[in-house]
């Protein structure tokens, strides 16, 4: 009988070792993600002012890895959140570049060299991770096996390493300042400017926008209003990875610009902003006070889309992605603070919906034009506005290997059923046969 027993339980265990083992190595990428907090360099804010700077070679994992999320929010000295009312972060951008071993570098060196994302803009937009006053709530998660990969020593130029920049423009708009949402538009008549930062006279149709409040620049502040607090400030980011492995799927970044004149496979030129003119009064009556821009975009190599989201300033409405036959590959739509506190600030966009397709369900072909719609309200006025949609492509995965979190719980379920099964056979069949050998339980 002892014998019997022992060869149904170790058909039991045979059976059931492979899905443990399985169900391990599933575990296995989640449970290796890594997470670091750093901090930016200071900076320094009085009412009004504004900084836009570029810092390089920041605190950033390093090695052959796969991204998977970047956060950040500016927080004070105490490492407090500060809320959008009192520092509006414009952007943020965190860019891959090479620089030589041993030499610090700047991107006007001769010898400094960016790592751009997949494109599709010619000059700009070559960041890895970007945001603004959404950031605190917007997910910028890479989901399942996928992951953005760098760090790769094959990439990196001989005698470099890499490293990574990262861009803060913030403005002050603590009580003080005379129009703190214009202060946040970049106004031109309220920064006093009538040049760019590099000298260049601004053209005359030109009343808001980057060009207006650059690094150093002040908002106008009330009549009276002499100085104002010095604050020093931080940018606060969270990175998060796993080591690279061939189990990684790698993605593509892409990021479009709904300024770009598009309809091509080349890099194009984007203007990064724009401005939305308001509404004439029969629009306003008919409730139809809605700016809407498009353009469209060859992308270069296509595959799978597994993430996207939309980037705009207040005012906007939403924003989506289209393919080429006019099937909606992703829309993305901002939420409005409700409260005062940081990360539910009252008409500021403080998130983004986010897409995550199941993988497999959302493809892109090589060469394809992609249409990109970006909303505002226009009851009024909006000065340096932006539309970009950032999205991640994958090269297309055979179907057994693109299995959803969902998919994969089912599968298991089934898996773990036929074990059940399988153990119920072999018991019954162990049974009947203790049964007709005399060694089972004798009936009353």
């Amino acid at each position: 009988m002892w014998h019997s027993r022992f060869w149904v339980l170790s058909l039991a265990v045979l059976f059931l070792t492979p899905f443990v083992h399985a169900s391990r190595a599933s575990g296995r990428v989640d449970g290796s993600v890594k997470s670091s907090v750093f901090l930016s360099p200071p900076f320094f804010l009085q009412q009004g002012s504004v900084v836009n700077k570029y810092y390089y070679d920041i605190p950033f994992p390093r090695g052959h890895t796969a991204l998977k999320s970047f956060d950040a929010e500016v927080v004070d000295e105490m490492g407090a959140s500060v809320p959008l009312f009192e520092t509006y972060l414009h952007h943020w951008t965190v860019e891959r570049y090479y620089g030589p071993k041993g030499t610090q570098v700047d991107r006007w060196s001769p010898n400094f060299i960016l790592a751009r994302n997949a494109g599709v803009c010619k000059n700009d937009l070559a960041q890895y991770f970007g945001l603004g006053s959404e950031t605190r709530r917007t997910s910028t998660w890479v989901p399942g096996p996928y992951g953005i990969e760098v760090g790769n020593p094959k990439e990196i130029p001989s005698g470099y390493e890499e490293r990574w920049v990262l861009n803060v423009h913030a403005i002050d708009t603590r009580p003080g300042v005379k129009d703190r949402f214009r202060c946040t538009e970049c106004k031109c008549s309220l920064y006093n400017v009538t040049k760019s930062e590099y000298g260049h006279p601004l053209d005359k149709d030109y009343i808001g926008g980057l060009y207006c409040c650059y690094d150093q620049t002040r908002c106008q502040l009330r009549d009276g209003f002499k100085g104002g607090e010095v604050r020093k400030l931080f940018l606060k980011y969270t990175v998060k990875w796993v080591e690279w492995d061939e189990t990684i799927v790698p993605v593509k970044v892409y990021i479009l610009d709904v300024t770009d004149p598009g309809k091509t496979t080349d890099r194009s030129s984007c203007k990064v902003e724009y401005q939305v003119e308001p509404c004439n009064l029969e629009e306003e009556r008919n409730g139809k006070c809605v700016d809407t821009k498009k353009t469209t975009v060859a992308v270069p190599h296509g595959g799978e889309i597994v993430y996207g989201v939309a980037h705009q300033h207040s005012g906007g409405t939403g924003a989506a992605l289209y393919g080429q036959d006019g099937r909606l590959l992703c829309s993305s739509i901002p939420t409005y603070g409700k409260g005062s506190e940081a990360g539910n600030e009252v008409g500021y966009i403080v998130g983004m919906s986010t897409c995550y397709p199941e993988p497999g369900s959302v493809r892109i072909s090589d060469g394809e034009l992609l249409t990109f719609e970006s909303n505002y309200s226009s009851s009024q006025l909006h000065t340096g506005v932006m539309g970009l949609f950032y999205f991640l492509v994958a090269d297309p995965q055979p179907l057994n290997s693109s299995i959803s979190w969902g998919d994969e719980v089912m599968k298991r379920w089934w898996a773990f059923g036929l074990v059940g099964v399988t153990v119920a056979v072999i018991f019954g069949v162990g049974y009947r046969r203790l049964r007709r050998n005399g060694e089972g339980y004798q009936s009353i």
